[in-house]
């Protein structure tokens, strides 16, 4: 692992831990093992390092979980849909850069407007949004029922996001969470199917 790299990760632990505001360079650079000018090699500053985390975030969780402009192939049929529903779940839940940035943004989101903004999109509207899109074309295809697709959605991930932020507390709840989201999945495919 590059120095760079190795600066954004010991920066992201120590954000989640303490806050953004909680974390000097020092401490960062005193992770990582290097003196804080030579920090400076590499970013500007403390908010440079926040705008790479945040960036590199974005994209990782793009690429794996999606949102309304990338939901990726549409599930065939209900079991495509729970798996591929679960795999985004697992995915949020256990992958220690987006787990890390997600603590971070729960107590950041108070002090920064564009921080305030990523919570939200990732915790309620991105998600929303996403998910509308999911139903809407999933009812196009006739999986289900025809239904309001934005409230679909609602009632869809709002469990699952309640299950994430416990696990994000009590990490070891990891297990039963993901068979308590699994059996709603199902359930709500249940309730739903055409």
């Amino acid at each position: 692992m590059s120095t760079k790299d190795r600066i954004l990760d010991a920066s992201l632990t120590l954000f989640a831990k303490n806050g953004y505001d909680g974390t000097s360079v020092e401490q960062i650079a005193s992770s990582v093992g290097i003196k804080a000018p030579s920090l400076y090699k590499h970013f500007k500053g403390k908010e440079d390092i926040l705008n790479s985390l945040i960036d590199a975030a974005e994209q990782r969780y793009e690429e794996n979980f999606g949102s309304a402009d990338h939901i990726g192939n549409l599930p065939a049929n209900m079991e495509e849909f729970i798996r591929s529903s679960i795999k985004r779940t697992s995915f949020t839940m256990s992958d220690p850069m987006i787990r890390k940035i997600r603590m971070f943004l729960v107590q950041e989101q108070f002090r920064s407007e564009r921080l305030a903004d990523i919570t939200t999109r990732h915790q309620i509207d991105g998600l929303q949004k996403m998910y509308t899109r999911i139903m809407d074309e999933l009812i196009k295809k006739g999986l289900f029922r025809k239904d309001d697709p934005s409230l679909m959605a609602l009632e869809f991930v709002s469990p699952v996001v309640l299950f994430v932020s416990e696990v994000d507390r009590k990490p070891e709840y990891e297990e039963e969470a993901m068979k308590l989201i699994e059996k709603h999945i199902r359930h709500f495919c249940d309730t739903y199917k055409k």
